[in-house]
């Protein structure tokens, strides 16, 4: 992997960088995670999305607990090389609640409201530990 890539990328004092996962095929953003140096290097060599797992305190492959694996088909940086964009095919689903996205509620008409129903039942996902 080119060092120009990583020499781009602006980690914050955590060494971390936001990575907005969407769907390669129909554009629907699907999470929000952080990368680290070696999440970012791993990606890009595997081709298999890998994150920064902050409560873990560990790199964590998408998909290794609950089979939902997110394949890399194009790796964008933005403008200020602060935010990155992992266009994704999504094996299942991306959020650890069921969902196909992260991004289930929104606000309408002064109130929350559910927009997307869980596909895939947490336990099935991850047993008890969803």
């Amino acid at each position: 992997m080119s060092d120009e890539i990583l020499a781009v990328i602006r980690f914050n004092a955590e060494g971390l960088v936001p990575a907005i996962a969407q769907a390669a095929d129909s554009g629907e953003v699907l999470m929000m995670a952080w990368m680290n140096r070696d999440a970012v290097v791993e990606t890009l060599a595997t081709g298999r999305v890998c994150y920064w797992s902050r409560s873990r305190g560990a790199l964590w492959r998408k998909g290794e607990t609950s089979g939902q694996v997110q394949h890399l088909k194009d790796f964008r940086i933005d403008c200020d090389g602060d935010t990155l964009l992992l266009m994704v095919d999504q094996d299942g689903v991306a959020c650890h609640t069921g969902r196909r996205s992260c991004f289930y509620r929104a606000a309408r008409a002064g109130a929350l409201v559910t927009i997307r129903e869980v596909e895939t039942p947490p336990e099935e996902l991850y047993g008890n530990r969803g």
